[in-house]
């Protein structure tokens, strides 16, 4: 048995300057920056959302601009092997999580709980 959820949204942006794409969608969507100095950070910058909310963050990447969904469980082996029943398949992992292809061609990502052990929504448990 685990638990998934949706975790939030990552804007994927095809940019040299990560600052500025990040001063934008904090503008355009009415939050502030969260950066982090932290070296396994960069590349990220997230924006403040409620402790109890969905995870929004503006990332750097070298494919074209877009949206991505990240997934949030207690097991990522569990839900990646769930999801690639459902026809997904992996692309790619990094650090602790995977990057899974949808049959649609939509890209997501299913990442580690973190934060306590808390969900930022109701999740759904699987068996």
């Amino acid at each position: 048995m685990h638990r998934s959820a949706l975790a939030g949204f990552i804007i994927d942006c095809q940019v040299d300057d990560l600052r500025s794409a990040a001063d934008f969608w904090a503008a355009a969507l009415g939050r502030k920056l969260r950066p982090s100095a932290a070296e396994e950070d960069a590349g990220y910058v997230p924006l403040e959302t409620r402790e109890d909310g969905l995870h929004i963050e503006v990332q750097r990447v070298a494919h074209a601009s877009r949206l991505h969904l990240d997934l949030i469980t207690d097991d990522v082996e569990a839900e990646v092997q769930r999801l690639e029943n459902l026809g997904a398949r992996r692309v790619q992992q990094v650090r602790d999580w995977w990057i899974l292809q949808a049959p649609t061609g939509h890209r997501f990502c299913v990442v580690p709980l973190r934060k306590e052990g808390r969900f930022p929504n109701p999740p759904t448990v699987w068996p």
